[in-house]
């Protein structure tokens, strides 16, 4: 037996993951204990994600309960009070998520870190804003948020309250690995308890979170909400107790929750893939709408940080929203709403443009940041001032949030939201749609894609074979400007060269002359290109709307096509 397999044996705590490896070596798997034991799973901004399962390669009480001596000892290191505030710990209903919560409670405590740990499933948002709450100095949410069933994940918020960003993710990775060479400490939930050092979040914690959603001032604008009806679903996961009780509290009375799907389950037995964007998910939530002839078909995801919705046509059908198109129309509804001060709205670099040209014409602040919602939070409160303070944030892959209650995507505060948003149209004989139609005739009507293209493994760079030669022109469209966040430069096609205040990133931004734009990525976890596309088409108030809308896909389709070509 490989020498990293037997230690590994003689560390795991879990009878579990310890027969399944022994299988595997009885077997003779060696294939499968190469990839297991080839390298640590990588703990990076969004901290941990994985399949669950035996070895350093997968997620398990292992691997968290090293995890967890890494996250504390760091914090031991840059935060001298960190004992004292404590860490924040919940968890979604995932089959191992609870066990992993307790066990990283555990460690925490061992090290004489105080622990919040919640008695039950939590959304994500609700610990996130716990974080804060609670003055702690960090907070962790054991949760793969949609992922399949089979993965789990160890995310870690700052003690602001946002997800941790650089130099945060290197710094407890750099003690993980440490704390992975140590001897094991055996220390359990109870003694963190008989110690003083473990506080159970019960329902008042919840309650508080509730309370701060009903108290802000953007979530109070009550227009005959007992008129609108909806439908909602929990995706098998941990955010319909909050979900109905804050619609309710709202004053919605006609809310039909999907049954089937409302109850904690990580297994999501109704889902092929519990995550809003993929087709079939929605199907569920659709019908009950069109049982009850609901004007919005909501859902959130498994840890109830993002938020999809699908609103009923002309036609009777249901229909998807883009995520680019609710942060839209949300950004466009709470500027109208919102105090003048409260005017910075942002957004990342492969959204949609149009919250910028919105937030423009209202005289509010805009930023931009790279993708991840730890960017749009963590950027957000170094920007804002007592006279721009933080207002929206949102990135394209459904995620929003809804002023400083949460410094996280929070799909509660967006679900209520965007209830009373349209709640305030039907008031005024309006549909979502008629507004989404209104903001394409004020600023253009702009539609978004994506498409990815698989690389060979082990193929050199694309982005340093375009920054070689770079491209003139893009699906016979002349390129006016190129973003290369690599080297933090814009260059202008005259060769004028700015500055850009963004961290270096793989990533180059094609601005075309017609005002559409191409974003080129590689991603970060396996081997291929993700390439996002934008067009804008000019739309007056006499225009056909299906015409410009027709008109808007064909180009979109000769630009994906054409640019597509170019890259092979």
């Amino acid at each position: 037996m490989q020498p990293e397999v037997s230690t590994w044996l003689a560390r795991d705590p879990d009878p579990v993951t310890r027969e399944e490896l022994q299988q595997l070596v009885d077997g003779n798997n060696q294939s499968e204990l190469a990839e297991r034991f080839a390298s640590r799973l990588a703990f990076g901004t969004a901290g941990l994600r994985g399949i669950v399962g035996a070895g350093p390669n997968r997620m398990n009480r292992l691997v968290i309960q090293e995890t967890a001596l890494g996250l504390g000892k760091y914090l031991q290191q840059v935060e001298p009070q960190s004992a004292l505030k404590g860490v924040v710990i919940g968890y979604d209903g995932r089959p191992d998520s609870r066990q992993f919560a307790h066990d990283a409670a555990a460690m925490l405590t061992f090290m004489g870190i105080k622990v919040y740990l919640t008695e039950k499933v939590a959304p994500t948002p609700v610990v996130a804003f716990g974080v804060r709450q609670l003055n702690a100095a960090a907070g962790v949410v054991v949760t793969a948020s949609h992922n399949p069933p089979e993965y789990n994940g160890f995310k870690v918020y700052w003690g602001n309250g946002a997800q941790i960003i650089p130099p945060h993710d290197s710094g407890i990775a750099g003690q993980i690995d440490i704390a992975a060479a140590e001897p094991l400490p055996h220390h359990s939930v109870e003694d963190g308890e008989r110690q003083g050092l473990l506080v159970w979040l019960n329902d008042d914690f919840y309650t508080e979170y509730r309370r701060a959603l009903n108290n802000s001032p953007l979530l109070a604008n009550q227009h005959q909400p007992e008129a609108l009806s909806l439908a909602y679903t929990a995706m098998h996961g941990v955010g319909a107790e909050l979900a109905e009780s804050l619609l309710a509290d709202a004053g919605f009375s006609k809310v039909y929750s999907v049954a089937a799907q409302r109850e904690p389950d990580g297994t999501f037995p109704t889902v092929n893939f519990p995550n809003p964007e993929e087709p079939g998910a929605m199907d569920l939530v659709i019908a009950e709408a069109d049982k009850h002839q609901a004007m919005l078909a909501c859902a959130n995801d498994p840890d109830a940080d993002r938020f999809a919705v699908a609103v009923r046509t002309e036609e009777g059908e249901y229909q998807m929203l883009t995520g680019d198109q609710v942060g839209a129309l949300l950004g466009h509804y709470l500027l109208t709403h919102a105090a003048p001060t409260q005017n910075l709205v942002g957004t990342t670099i492969v959204s949609s443009t149009l919250l910028k040209k919105i937030a423009e014409s209202m005289d509010a602040v805009f930023y931009q940041t790279l993708t991840g919602f730890k960017w749009l939070t963590n950027v957000a409160m170094e920007k804002q001032t007592a006279d721009s303070q933080f207002l929206f944030a949102y990135e394209e892959a459904l995620g929003y949030t809804v002023g400083n209650t949460v410094w996280d995507k929070d799909g509660l505060s967006a679900l209520v939201a965007f209830a009373q948003l349209a709640a305030e149209l039907a008031a005024k004989g309006k549909t979502v749609w008629d507004q989404l139609e209104s903001i394409y005739r004020e600023h253009g009507l702009y539609i978004n894609a994506q498409r990815s293209i698989a690389l060979q493994p082990g193929s050199p760079p694309v982005g340093d074979s375009l920054r070689a030669t770079p491209p003139t022109h893009i699906a016979g469209r002349g390129v006016a400007i190129i973003d290369d966040l690599k080297l933090s430069q814009r260059i202008h096609a005259d060769g004028q060269i700015e500055q850009i205040d963004l961290p270096p990133s793989d990533v180059l931004i094609y601005h075309l002359d017609d005002g559409s734009r191409v974003v080129v990525r590689p991603s970060g976890t396996e081997p291929k290109l993700k390439c996002y596309y934008e067009v804008v088409e000019a739309m007056s108030h006499e225009d056909c709307f299906s015409h410009v809308q027709q008109h808007a896909q064909q180009a979109m389709e000769d630009l994906i096509r054409k640019h597509q070509a170019s890259l092979e």
